[in-house]
């Protein structure tokens, strides 16, 4: 059977349940794309690929993990144990979140429209497993870059994948409850901290269960930490430094907290909510407001 036919067969299997797609596809299709191919180690973007003859050892291996999937609703990155952002592999497994931030395609872009000067120094604020601060890294080469984590295994899986992409260089990574253990100052930090309610997280569909609860829930109606963040950020920033900060579909119970704050929310084209710029100047400016 061919691998083009095996992914339509797994696709159907997936589409007759009630799954959730969310931790970097969005539907039965992908998500099955993402299973076979990512198992077999296949080249996503060749045509070779799809016409590639899959074994009945193979198909049983598999098959194993799509039974797996359908009833325990663990999500495909986890068993596989990779994940893609910003174009990068990434060693992906439950000690961190699955990397799915559109802060991606910020990167990628080089922050186009937000500032126009090439940072030197960034921080990856509540890293988890370390895809943003080391596509950071790849996208400005020049740059250093810290990341932090108040867990321990996210650390660890973060190293392995500073490792993974040769940075070790370049990254440092370390423990640190928000900012307690920084520092340094930083032309750009980033930051994907935890931003859902205790209320939200309990109607999240039964995938998000396999992930860590420490990088996902936030008290005060899951604007704890965002507003921590927002309230020392400036500290940690060069005089020109800007916090790109993500709180997802938090940033309407944050424009309301903040109404009379001029938020700048980024356009995002490829998908994903909810991240906004502010720059140092800011920052201390309204300060006050931050609690």
């Amino acid at each position: 059977m061919r691998v083009c036919d095996y992914v339509n067969i797994v696709s159907e299997k997936f589409s007759a349940e009630p799954l959730s797609y969310g931790h970097g596809t969005d539907n039965a299709h992908d998500e099955a794309t993402f299973l076979v191919y990512a198992k077999l180690k296949l080249d996503f973007n060749t045509k070779e690929s799809a016409c590639r003859i899959v074994s009945e050892i193979e198909i049983d291996q598999i098959d194993t993990l799509v039974q797996i999937r359908i009833k325990d609703r663990v999500p495909v990155a986890y068993l596989v144990g990779r994940a893609w952002f910003a174009g990068k592999e990434f060693i992906c497994d439950d000690r961190a979140l699955i990397p799915r931030s559109p802060i991606a395609e910020l990167i990628q872009n080089e922050f186009a429209g937000v500032f126009d000067f090439v940072p030197e120094q960034i921080l990856d604020l509540c890293c988890g497993g370390g895809c943003i601060g080391i596509a950071a890294a790849i996208e400005y080469s020049h740059a250093k870059v810290e990341m932090v984590d108040v867990s321990e295994e996210a650390l660890a899986l973060s190293q392995e994948n500073v490792t993974l992409h040769e940075l070790d260089s370049r990254i440092k990574t370390y423990r640190s409850d928000l900012f307690t253990e920084v520092t340094n100052k930083f032309d750009l930090i980033l930051t994907n901290p935890p931003y859902v309610s205790s209320e939200e997280y309990g109607t999240l569909p039964m995938e998000y269960d396999h992930e860590p609860q420490l990088g996902l829930i936030s008290e005060d109606r899951g604007l704890a930490l965002p507003i921590s963040i927002l309230k020392n950020a400036e500290g940690f920033l060069t005089d020109n430094g800007v916090l790109i900060l993500e709180v997802g579909y938090s940033h309407r119970a944050l424009s309301e907290r903040l109404y009379d704050i001029p938020l700048l929310w980024l356009e995002l084209g490829m998908g994903g909510e909810g991240v906004l710029a502010i720059t140092k100047t800011e920052l201390a400016r309204y300060k006050a407001r931050f609690v």
